[in-house]
């Protein structure tokens, strides 16, 4: 649905893009990760045509957005980190506005605006000018404006930052209800846990290009976890050269389940001292942090 091949952008001396690539399939939520510079905002900009590339190529179903712009921006939706929504209109008269411009009309207009406003919890607010509205109900609408006309691919960009959690709810729930219709979704998030929760493929960015791009159970293997296990009194003496705290022995390894198992039955009468035994498997946090400091290449990059 979405290929985009060695993208490059350079703002003067800095380069924001260098070889981006990136393939999202229809009915996909790709989870886009890396740290803030590593080119996501630039990348979702020339996806959704506001910026062009210096190379490369992106293809929106087939269309190319190059030589068929019109054709490929039909199928975007991109829903920016900041709000774009006229604040002194209504919700109502915001939404009329953005689906008009997809194309939307008359009777499909109100029939889209009617489920995009139930979906995200907006009913009861669509007469009241955005301004009034609080700050979760602005993220929400900022999203409906969005996903009011279906587009083929959606590109989120931290869409719910600063949200409260019946917002965030709404959002991944609707998400999901897109990706389930065939969409194909670039959802950037600095958040980890949403996209687990999303079900989600990755692809790690960094220095302007994806480093890494998989499923997250692909991606984690081999990273290790973490066993944390806390006594009554010291960390038992043979133990205490691997002690982190006072009376806490923590430390990493592939496979934790196994190693705290073989830790608890080697124990011995120590065994009755455990107070607590903790399992950490390895998190998204690890990934990025392993990608860092193995594959990133050592030169320095200012991208957006």
């Amino acid at each position: 649905m979405l290929t985009v091949s060695g993208l490059r952008k350079r703002w003067g001396p800095v380069r924001a893009l260098d070889g981006f690539d990136l393939r999202i399939e229809p009915g996909e939520i790709c989870g886009l990760i890396g740290h803030n510079g590593a080119g996501k905002t630039t990348f979702a900009r020339i996806v959704a045509g506001l910026e062009r590339p210096d190379a490369g190529s992106v293809l929106v179903a087939g269309a190319d957005l190059a030589t068929a712009p019109r054709s490929a921006r039909t199928l975007i939706g991109l829903a920016p980190q900041e709000l774009a929504l006229y604040p002194t209109a209504t919700l109502r008269q915001n939404l009329r506005l953005f689906g008009g411009l997809a194309g939307l009309r008359r009777t499909e207009l109100r029939t889209e605006l009617a489920a995009v406003a139930e979906e995200l919890a907006l009913t009861d607010v669509l007469d009241r000018p955005i301004a009034t509205l609080s700050g979760g109900q602005q993220r929400r609408a900022q999203a409906a404006t969005v996903l009011l006309p279906r587009p083929r691919v959606l590109l989120l960009d931290e869409p719910t930052v600063g949200a409260d959690p019946t917002t965030r709810e709404a959002l991944l729930r609707l998400v999901r209800t897109r990706a389930d219709e065939g969409a194909a979704i670039c959802y950037t998030t600095h958040y980890l846990p949403e996209l687990e929760d999303l079900g989600a493929t990755l692809a790690v960015a960094a220095v302007g290009r994806v480093i890494a791009r998989g499923d997250r159970a692909d991606l984690l293997d081999g990273l290790p976890g973490e066993v944390t296990v806390t006594f009554t009194g010291p960390v038992p003496e043979h133990l205490a050269e691997t002690s982190t705290a006072p009376g806490e022995l923590r430390f990493s390894t592939a496979d934790p389940a196994r190693a705290l198992a073989r830790l608890l039955r080697d124990l011995g009468p120590d065994t009755t001292r455990v107070r607590s035994a903790a399992v950490r498997e390895p998190s998204l946090d690890d990934l990025y942090r392993s990608l860092a400091a193995d594959r990133l290449p050592t030169e320095t990059h200012h991208a957006a």
